[in-house]
């Protein structure tokens, strides 16, 4: 037995108000239903058909007819409507306000299945109640051969079930990519492991090129820019100082690059994951974000221990370093989502992006002071979420003073939007996949 929870119902004309209903199964495929219902609207209910214009009721009352309590059934999967059911006459008429009690009958289709029944009057030959925004009752019920068990029984209204179901919607599109990640956690973790030590197999250094990488296209920078051009970030600093701004810089910038870099050809690469084996496409972009972050994490070793040793240290500030790693992963994971998919639709995004990330790199202050670049076009400049994440960076553990509050929460805003936009196109696109590769 189960008792509907309650919800508020509009004003207006053909309307019902259910009160006190309670459903109980009544043998096999049946429901029986007893509720009190009210006529809510401002036209009294006639059993028969009525003239047409309506009059003629009690009071000079407008009256609509033949009206009667109707059902309809549909699969709670799909959302199908399986089939309408059989009235329930509701006897003499019913005036504005009037409420009464009613017993009426339901019979669900043969077999197993989740069914969605809407309980409503119906104006024969018209339009359900419920369609013209009563209220009506919406019973869930699951069904087998040998029972019908009630699971909910709530009032609602058309305008409120799509509120509902919008929060639905809202609550998977925000909830799916967690989820995806915790339920397949332990095949991710085994995923990235094989590529960092996979990727370097036979060669001498191992899986030491994972440092050995980073540090060298350092040095090669730090050449470039500092010995051979003389960049400096401030005045009366040497290439000692260069050298810290310098790999802070380039901390976020690597895992940043080398994921979304490789995202492009990462469906490609894995194909037969798409075409002979169910699994979980979603998490390949996944894996390459985690795959730069463990890059970064191998070149932050170097630069605390570069920072230890020169007698600098870390400051408090350094504290605030998962505020801006956090969001530093949501955009990489969500561009790395975007470009995966796009890449199986346009296989010269993987040449693209080496071109665009290569533009991406130097207009980034990184391998140079943000006062370098022209004034009058800083605030485009600012507007790129690199430029936010590296100076957060400079902040916290060069400068140690906080990032900007505001640059900070504009760049979760721009991170948490990207991440689920791109998990939302790769998973509406994912389908068509094993018909492209």
């Amino acid at each position: 037995m189960a008792r509907a929870e309650s919800s508020a119902t509009p004003a207006g004309p053909c309307r019902a108000r259910f009160q006190n209903a309670v459903v109980e199964s009544n043998g096999e495929g049946k429901l029986r239903l007893r509720c009190t219902l009210e006529n809510a609207g401002g036209a009294a209910w006639r059993e028969h058909s009525v003239p047409a214009d309506g009059g003629g009721g009690e009071n000079g009352k407008a009256m609509i007819g033949p009206v009667r309590l109707g059902y309809q059934v549909f699969d709670a999967r799909t959302g199908r409507r399986v089939m309408d059911g059989g009235r329930t006459p509701l006897g003499e008429d019913w005036m504005p306000g009037e409420a009464r009690p009613i017993v009426a009958e339901i019979a669900l289709p043969p077999g197993e299945g989740l069914y969605r029944i809407v309980v409503s009057p119906v104006q024969e030959e018209v339009a359900w109640f419920y369609e013209r925004g009563s209220e009506f009752l919406e019973i869930e019920v699951s069904a087998t051969p040998e029972r019908v068990d009630v699971r909910r029984v709530r009032r609602a209204t058309r305008s409120r079930e799509r509120a509902r179901r919008l929060v639905q919607l809202l609550a998977r599109f925000l909830g799916y990519p967690a989820r995806s990640l915790l339920r397949h956690r332990s095949l991710i973790a085994s995923m990235v492991r094989r590529d960092v030590v996979g990727r370097y197999r036979g060669s001498v250094g191992g899986a030491f090129w994972t440092v050995i990488h980073p540090l060298l296209l350092m040095i090669a920078y730090y050449f470039v820019f500092a010995v051979v051009l003389r960049v400096r970030f401030g005045a009366g600093q040497g290439s000692g100082d260069f050298v810290f701004y310098f790999l802070c810089g380039m901390l976020p910038w690597l895992a940043f690059s080398e994921a979304v870099g490789r995202s492009p050809n990462v469906v490609l690469e894995h194909s037969n994951f798409v075409k002979r084996v169910v699994f979980p496409l979603e998490i390949l972009p996944l894996n390459l974000t985690l795959t730069g972050l463990v890059t970064e994490f191998f070149a932050l070793l170097i630069f605390f221990a570069a920072l230890l040793g020169t007698g600098r240290g870390l400051d408090w500030t350094a504290a605030y370093f998962p505020l801006i790693l956090v969001p530093q992963l949501l955009l990489t994971a969500g561009l790395c989502w975007f470009l995966a998919a796009l890449g199986v639709f346009l296989r010269d995004i993987g040449q693209i992006m080496g071109f665009v990330l290569t533009v991406w790199f130097f207009v980034t202050p990184i391998c140079y002071p943000a006062s370098a670049l022209p004034e009058a076009w800083l605030w485009l400049f600012e507007k790129n979420p690199m430029y936010t994440i590296v100076e957060a960076y400079r902040a916290v553990f060069l400068e140690n003073t906080p990032p900007s509050a505001t640059s900070l929460a504009v760049l979760w805003a721009v991170a948490a939007a990207a991440f689920w936009f791109g998990y939302a196109w790769f998973y509406k696109v994912r389908k068509s996949f094993a018909d492209l590769i």
